[in-house]
């Protein structure tokens, strides 16, 4: 069972992101069926009884089918958001980096993920040249993870 619940007043998500890079490449996940065109972290929510670390490497596993050794817990992320159908929710995001190893480095824009008939799939952004590509979080764009390894706290509040 996931770790979300619904509240007198929205709902509440606990997730883990996966922060994969390769240079200044990111790997990044995107439906092609949604009709605005946006991509995101790897990642997803925590199930009950799971710990964070369990979670990264099964969400690693489930999107990219591979499994990487974690490097470390990069940033937590506090996401505060109307869900389209005018829900809010208050999301709580940690976010790890992880030790690539050549089968993930391998993976061409266009990979499947695990979720199926929703047809997402995995591209490699290059973080130089993405202006006008909605990218969340939107943190992924401003810090270089991999040169910068202090940790970092995030708070997103859309409308």
């Amino acid at each position: 069972m996931d770790c979300t619940f619904k509240t007198g007043l929205g709902n509440f998500n606990y997730r883990v992101g996966v922060i994969i890079t390769n240079g200044r490449k990111v790997l990044m996940a995107r439906n092609p069926n949604d009709k605005r065109k946006y991509y995101y972290s790897v990642g997803g929510r925590v199930k009950f009884g799971e710990s964070l670390t369990e979670a990264v490497k099964r969400e690693l596993l489930e999107e990219t089918g591979v499994d990487c050794e974690i490097d470390r817990l990069a940033c937590i992320h506090e996401n505060f958001f109307t869900a389209d159908e005018g829900i809010p929710f208050h999301e709580i995001s940690c976010f790890f980096t992880v030790k690539p190893n050549e089968k993930l480095l391998h993976i061409g824009n266009g990979s499947l993920t695990d979720q199926g008939p929703k047809g997402e799939y995995l591209e490699w952004i290059d973080l130089d040249d993405c202006d006008g590509v909605t990218i969340y979080p939107e943190f992924f764009k401003t810090v270089d993870f991999d040169a910068d390894r202090e940790f970092r706290h995030f708070i997103t509040r859309n409308k």
